[in-house]
């Protein structure tokens, strides 16, 4: 992890979830909740839901009261698809959250060679194919999903949209400003 995503993560109370196989983004440029949710493919609702219950918090810009614009960064969207992709397949929230938790104590170091598996109860990090094997020899794993290819999916759905820089004044600050000019 860079000093600056650590200081992002000590900012924003909690560390990042992928650190390494990414691609490398500007930590100063978001998308804003709209877009992060429809890359994720969630609804507005759950997007604010998340980020109010810390379960994915944004990390380029938090809310900061009324008015002001969440920015969410690359990593953000890949961890709400992935958990977008635990609930379609019956995970409780509770559970995904236990394992959001985990994964960013333990952190990951190959996103394309690591596959989240689950015997709908459980979640597993498999970082390797004999770990995935094993986990299905045991009959533990009923489904996998490999975090490369939601990886490609983000990528490919964000090309689509505008990132945008954190404005150091929020949309209810212009437009007092506004107001009074």
């Amino acid at each position: 992890m860079t000093a600056q995503e650590r200081a992002d993560a000590s900012r924003f109370g909690s560390e990042l979830l992928f650190t390494d196989g990414l691609p490398d983004m500007d930590d100063e440029v978001g998308y804003r909740g709209a877009v992060a949710a429809r890359a994720a493919g969630i609804t507005y609702r759950q997007l604010d839901y998340w980020a109010r219950t810390e379960l994915v918090v944004p990390t380029v810009r938090g809310a900061s009261g009324s008015g002001s614009q969440r920015l969410y960064g690359f990593r953000d969207i890949l961890v709400l698809k992935l958990v977008k992709r635990l609930l379609d397949t019956g995970i409780s929230l509770q559970q995904i959250r236990t394992a959001v938790e985990q994964l960013r104590v333990s952190g990951i170091h190959d996103l394309a060679g690591t596959t989240l598996m689950s015997d709908g109860a459980s979640v597993y990090l498999c970082t390797s194919n004999d770990e995935v094997i094993d986990l299905v020899s045991r009959g533990q794993g009923v489904f996998g999903i490999a975090v490369g290819k939601v990886l490609t999916e983000v990528e490919s759905t964000l090309v689509d949209f505008d990132p945008q820089l954190p404005d150091p004044m929020d949309e209810l600050a212009a437009r007092r400003t506004q107001r009074t000019a």
